[in-house]
């Protein structure tokens, strides 16, 4: 018990979290931005599949790096803070890159960046008032209809699908459009969850401390 707490405490500088397995693939998560946007501009068939690659395997990081930190025990405030701004950083430099690309739309990009600015402030603001936002579903279905828009936008030609009895011609960006309109509706309502649980929250910690007043009021009064 005492070795794995003096573990943890030795840990626990930032020189050693910013070189854990964990906190590592969230900086090549950051690190492959570039180079799926340098291979979105060159807007060809097989760059638009590599830059798909690499999104992809960017966005399995995000699942794996949060599983090897609660399996090994890493998790960190760098890895807290790192990890959320590598998703921002990915999803809204490929989305705006897609509407100087002429892909999409500017104003479900707008609507997106503007959800994300505000959740994320709200959120800080959490923190300084020492209550705790869980995610909500919404937020979660965003965040899953967003990743396989962002795929299929990134993709953009039209594939012809063969299952051998029937063939298909699929225009991915049409698709990857639909879905990105569907991730705008989703996080709309997510927002909207979570100012109604930072409002939850905030109320509860205020009843907990006027009831935490009345009982030291109580005691005082006993003791007169």
């Amino acid at each position: 018990m005492a070795k794995d707490a003096k573990k943890a405490a030795r840990r626990r500088t930032l020189r050693e979290d910013a070189l854990n397995l964990p906190n590592l693939l969230t900086m090549a998560r950051v690190v492959m931005i570039p180079v799926v946007l340098w291979l979105m501009w060159q807007q060809t068939r097989v760059a638009n599949f590599w830059a798909t690659m690499a999104y992809s395997a960017a966005a399995v990081t995000d699942f794996v790096d949060g599983y090897l930190a609660r399996r090994m025990g890493l998790t960190s405030v760098l890895g807290k803070f790192l990890d959320p701004l590598a998703d921002k950083l990915i999803v809204l430099a490929t989305l705006v890159l897609m509407v100087e690309l002429g892909h999409v739309p500017a104003w479900p990009v707008i609507i997106i960046t503007g959800r994300e600015l505000s959740i994320t402030a709200l959120r800080t603001i959490a923190i300084n008032e020492g209550v705790v936002i869980a995610a909500s579903r919404g937020g979660k279905d965003k965040t899953a209809v967003q990743m396989v828009a962002l795929v299929a936008l990134i993709l953009h030609d039209t594939y012809v699908l063969d299952w051998g009895f029937y063939k298909a011609a699929v225009d991915l960006n049409a698709v990857g459009l639909a879905l990105l309109y569907l991730s705008v509706f989703f996080a709309i309502t997510s927002a909207g969850e979570y100012f109604g649980l930072f409002i939850d929250a905030v109320e509860a910690k205020e009843k907990r401390e006027r009831e935490e007043t009345a009982r030291e009021e109580a005691l005082r009064g006993e003791g007169e």
